[in-house]
């Protein structure tokens, strides 16, 4: 079977420094006929299964802790079965959303993400960039068989993701991007944790 790329949007709030804005997050699922992988887990396990349809899901891959990425993965762990794969640097951040070590009721992740771990899906391969910048801990999902990369809020349609915000930083941001994603072959699309698709080449001849 050939894997395939299916996407949705959710639809919810962002809220972080005590500010909270509406956002409509991109749903992204890699896989074949058969299993799936989830890319984030935004707002609405519903809205999120519609996308997944029959398939099984086999990991539910974070790439950075905000509550508009991770809120509903305990849920959407619950109904699938599938392991929560986050970095262990975003473990500040997942806590805000799931509470921490002094919280009876806290939920932790089941697998830490490294840099360059890769895991195969549907035919596919998906490789882990880590990006930090936008969160410490944020990643990136390579997948060279199909072309694409999911860059969650490291890279978007018009440049790099928000900084200025706990645990960001401008600077590493954009390091993280010119050494991990600008490297990559120009055609690849990126996929975005919000908005539009753009590519790579698109994205450096840009600059920043």
């Amino acid at each position: 079977m050939t894997a395939r790329v299916d996407h949705g949007v959710t639809s919810g709030t962002f809220s972080l420094d005590g500010e909270t804005f509406d956002v409509d997050n991109n749903v992204w699922v890699v896989g074949d006929e058969t299993e799936c992988v989830v890319i984030d887990a935004p707002h609405s396990v519903e809205g999120i299964l519609a996308v997944v349809g029959e398939r099984r899901v086999k990991a539910i891959v974070c790439t950075h802790a905000h509550d508009d990425h991770v809120r509903v993965a305990p849920e959407l762990r619950e109904r699938t079965g599938a392991p929560i794969l986050l970095h262990p640097d975003d473990r500040p951040l997942w806590e805000l959303v799931h509470g921490g070590p002094e919280d009876p009721e806290a939920t932790l992740w089941d697998v830490d993400l490294t840099d360059g771990q890769t895991f195969p899906i549907g035919g596919a391969t998906l490789q882990v960039l880590h990006t930090p910048g936008h969160s410490p801990g944020a990643v990136c999902l390579y997948a060279p068989e199909l072309g694409c990369v999911f860059t969650g809020d490291t890279l978007f349609h018009g440049g790099p993701g928000a900084t200025g915000r706990s645990y960001s930083d401008r600077p590493t941001l954009e390091s993280s991007i010119r050494a991990k994603l600008f490297m990559l072959p120009g055609a690849t699309v990126v996929h975005t944790g919000h908005g539009e698709d753009t590519t790579i080449e698109a994205e450096r001849d840009r600059g920043f």
